[in-house]
């Protein structure tokens, strides 16, 4: 087997939950079969004329959870030097994950190996990509205007309101059209009306989880992580308290994930999260789909393996 350099662009190692982060295992799967590991902060990312470098920090990743890493000495290097690059960077998108977009394009057109594709990650929209499948996907509305929002409310009863560049849960809202907070919810969350959101209607079927379902180098993963919400809670995600529970993609899923399996894969999204809450496609996830570490431990299907795989696949 031939021997790669990865290069990881992550958010501060000592903010990493090793017992949880999917990136972690990526990195880990990866030291295990003799793959050199470095880490990248974003904000060490720069172009001059030549270009697009960083500051590189060898890794020895290891496998305890009490200390998972140990390092060695820093380089500046260009991203050319990896044989691939691993955007795993968190949401929020604002104009700094913009930039970086930029860079890591440039670096791309250079020759660098990046993943996902910068141009990809840039042009989908976690929550709004979804208004290319609209087959998939319940009953939405995107729009600044509060007064299609409020229509919205009034069609449906029963929405939820979420920012478009929220992660986590963040920020998302259930709004019935009797609720007496409605309209400071919608104010606030739109901030006046100067910020556009999504209203989607509100799917009962969460109680039973908000399935992420992940979709590794265009090929679907057999099993979806459930994320059920905890008692008195409208969000399933994990962040927010939910139970993440492994269970086999139902028909619907696996007919959803398929379908855009090869479409997001021929985009260069290497890493792709699905949520799907009862059959409908809620979200497109590409900035750090995370739930590896669950479902493998829950099904012994390893998706830092499948991850690694298609990595080494793509770098020949």
């Amino acid at each position: 087997m031939t021997t790669r350099s990865f290069a990881f662009i992550l958010d501060p190692l000592q903010a990493l939950k090793p017992y949880k982060d999917s990136s972690i295992a990526m990195m880990r799967e990866a030291a295990r079969r003799g793959h050199r590991v470095h880490a990248i902060g974003r904000e060490s990312l720069a172009w001059r004329r030549g270009g697009v470098y960083a500051r590189a920090l060898p890794l020895q990743v290891l496998g305890t959870d009490d200390k998972w890493y140990e390092t060695g000495t820093p380089e500046v290097l260009p991203l050319t030097a990896f044989d691939a690059v691993i955007m795993r960077q968190d949401p929020p998108f604002d104009f700094e994950y913009v930039t970086a977009t930029w860079l890591l394009e440039r670096a791309r057109a250079d020759g660098a190996r990046v993943f996902n594709d910068p141009r990809a990650i840039r042009d989908h929209s976690e929550k709004l990509a979804i208004a290319e499948f609209p087959q998939f996907t319940a009953p939405t509305l995107v729009a600044r205007d509060p007064t299609e929002v409020q229509a919205f409310i009034d069609e449906f009863s029963d929405v939820v309101l979420k920012p478009l560049d929220g992660m986590g849960g963040s920020q998302v809202f259930r709004v019935r059209a009797d609720d007496p907070n409605r309209n400071v919810i919608l104010e606030t969350l739109s901030h006046e009306g100067a910020r556009t959101i999504m209203a989607q209607r509100y799917l009962p079927e969460i109680v039973d989880g908000d399935k992420r379902v992940l979709i590794i180098g265009g090929e679907v993963v057999p099993h979806s992580l459930a994320r059920i919400p905890k008692a008195g809670e409208t969000r399933g995600n994990l962040a927010a308290g939910g139970r993440g529970v492994a269970m086999p993609l139902t028909e619907r899923e696996r007919e959803i994930a398929e379908y855009l399996a090869p479409i997001l894969w021929a985009r260069g999204l290497l890493v792709v999260g699905l949520d799907v809450i009862g059959g409908h496609l809620t979200e497109i996830n590409v900035t750090s789909p995370t739930c590896f570490v669950e479902i493998g431990a829950q099904t012994g299907f390893s998706v830092a393996a499948l991850f690694v795989d298609k990595l080494e696949q793509a770098c020949a």
